[in-house]
């Protein structure tokens, strides 16, 4: 009886096992169908998609080349624009966000409720429906620059991210707060001493999620910024066009590469701290 048990588990995993494994391939396919097209001349691309890059279909790193020299918009400015609007809108994020949480899981009164709610409502809202209204709010604001896209990004970033580090500042002991507190600790001194060395998990967690969502915007930048003074890295893909509207595939598929080995590379190295931080910041309090 016991032995069947025993079999019957072993087959569920080994069941579960070829699941995930099928999951995984199928998320894996597209990148890797990128990859492949990335060193395929263009022809062989739109006729051999699946297929490998050898012999007459293979083009080296021409493609690379083509993709990073085409037009007369430079390649590094809108690698430049995509480091600066990820940069300073994450940190933007964690730290606004942050001090927002803090203040609302220790301070128990309606106004902060009704804030967390709607934050926490914020998440569900689709970006289609507020999009128009906000590249003109944007304009008349003048946040349509990469150095104040980021106060947007703040608005659409901080719904996940404070419920995120409330439920994580819930977990904290507020005797820890308190002691602070009574060692002449300002609420200022006590958040940037006390509380934000206790946060390190959720803000790592927090911060690589925005920094993925982020790099790969295309749709905010695209209604916000002017395309023709500042374009990020997929904005520039977009543009990778000939005359008649041709598309080197094998170019666009270069740059693709570029765009995502830098987000896959940090997210492995990070993504023990993201399962860590969704963790605590999971806690109920």
């Amino acid at each position: 009886m016991r032995a069947n048990t025993l079999s019957a588990e072993k087959r569920r995993k080994n069941l579960l096992s070829i699941t995930l494994g099928v999951i995984c391939i199928i998320y894996v396919l597209p990148v890797l169908t990128v990859a492949i097209n990335s060193f395929k001349l263009n022809t062989f691309v739109k006729t051999d998609t699946f297929a490998l890059p050898r012999g007459e279909m293979w083009a080296g790193v021409s493609n690379f080349v083509t993709g990073m020299t085409f037009g007369s918009y430079p390649f590094w400015k809108s690698v430049l624009y995509s480091v600066v609007i990820t940069v300073l809108s994450t940190a933007l994020i964690l730290l606004c966000t942050s001090m927002a949480a803090w203040y609302i899981a220790r301070v128990d009164s309606k106004f902060c409720r009704v804030v967390y709610y709607l934050c926490v409502f914020s998440m569900v809202v689709p970006f289609q429906m507020v999009m128009y209204t906000l590249s003109k709010t944007a304009d008349t604001l003048k946040l349509n620059t990469p150095w104040t896209i980021p106060i947007v990004y703040l608005g659409f970033g901080a719904g996940l991210a404070i419920f995120m580090f409330v439920g994580f500042v819930k977990s904290i002991p507020l005797e820890i707060e308190e002691a602070a507190a009574i060692d002449g600790c300002s609420p200022i001194r006590t958040y940037f001493s006390v509380v934000l060395p206790m946060l390190k998990p959720t803000m790592i967690s927090v911060g690589i999620l925005e920094i993925m969502w982020i790099w790969n915007d295309y749709l905010l930048p695209y209604l916000v910024l002017d395309i023709n003074e500042y374009r990020t890295i997929p904005i520039h893909i977009q543009y990778l066009k000939g005359s008649y509207g041709t598309v080197d595939l094998g170019a666009t598929m270069a740059l693709i590469l570029l765009s995502i080995i830098p987000v896959i590379v940090f997210y492995l190295t990070c993504q023990k701290h993201i399962i860590k931080g969704v963790a605590a910041g999971a806690v109920k309090g």
